[in-house]
């Protein structure tokens, strides 16, 4: 048995205990002062129900864009050489740096009908700024770096002798990618993926600026969270969180459940 397992196993999972199952034992002790009858009627009313499609139908269609024009871009900063590609790189971490309210002001300033990119849409009939497009927006911005930089170290980690040998089999560059590259790499895919619908669900300072926050049109369900809150609706909105918990582990226990998976498919074929 390896020297001190028993300590640094009793230390992780009381910091685990402490910092991760405490407040969402909480959560759900809170919640529980609500009887069946009207944690039902919280969960459903109109305005939360818009507020879940809302945070979790955006976030998801965040996630999937994200997981697309990821792949993308890691393919280009990996697989090719060319001027300004270690500025590209940096760029990719600008929303892990910035604070998630500088982040909002500025997608706000763009995306208004005075702003720069807002200015040319607006002749097209085209609103991003306090619309649901605007948080979708918002949501794709956060959330690119967590595919990236996933699935950059898998793939710059593979080995090209694999991609040599299809090539010098007689398969196409399409071929190669489709039946050697992407099979090792899906599952990093779906971690970045996983990570990054995660990190939008739960998204607040950069989307309440760029949202316009109406309800029923454009309001989040961390944001109706925190207005519950301010109402002083304490178990209402433990009720809202607890929907969101749950769903959200759901979802993420169903990627990590196909992630397991393709990863069996890749040793299987090796």
């Amino acid at each position: 048995m390896i020297p001190g397992f028993g300590i640094t196993l009793g230390t992780t999972l009381f910091w685990l205990g402490l910092i991760v199952l405490v407040p969402l034992g909480g959560l759900f002790i809170k919640t529980s002062e609500l009887t069946a009858a009207q944690f039902f009627t919280v969960i459903t009313s109109r305005r939360v129900l818009h507020a879940f499609e809302i945070s979790f139908g955006l976030s998801l269609g965040a996630a999937v864009v994200n997981l697309f024009c990821g792949a993308i871009i890691v393919w280009a900063l990996v697989r090719y050489r060319f001027p300004g590609r270690r500025l590209l790189d940096a760029l990719i971490d600008i929303p892990f740096a910035l604070p998630t309210a500088v982040a909002g002001i500025a997608l706000t300033s763009l995306y208004a009908e005075a702003g720069w990119i807002g200015g040319w849409l607006a002749p097209l009939g085209i609103k991003v700024a306090f619309t649901p497009l605007g948080i979708f927006v918002a949501l794709v911005f956060i959330g690119l770096p967590f595919v990236v930089r996933t699935v950059q170290p898998v793939l710059e980690d593979l080995d090209k002798e694999f991609e040599e040998a299809a090539a010098s089999l007689g398969a196409g560059r399409m071929m190669t990618v489709r039946r050697v590259v992407l099979p090792s790499i899906v599952p990093a895919l779906l971690a970045g993926f996983a990570l990054a619908f995660a990190r939008a669900v739960g998204e607040y300072g950069s989307v309440i600026f760029i949202a316009g926050n109406l309800p029923n049109v454009s309001e989040i369900a961390p944001l109706l969270i925190i207005i519950r809150l301010q109402e002083f609706r304490y178990a209402d909105a433990t009720a809202i969180a607890v929907v969101m918990l749950v769903a959200s582990f759901a979802l993420l226990f169903l990627i990590n459940a196909l992630q397991r998976w393709s990863h069996r498919q890749v040793e299987k074929s090796t």
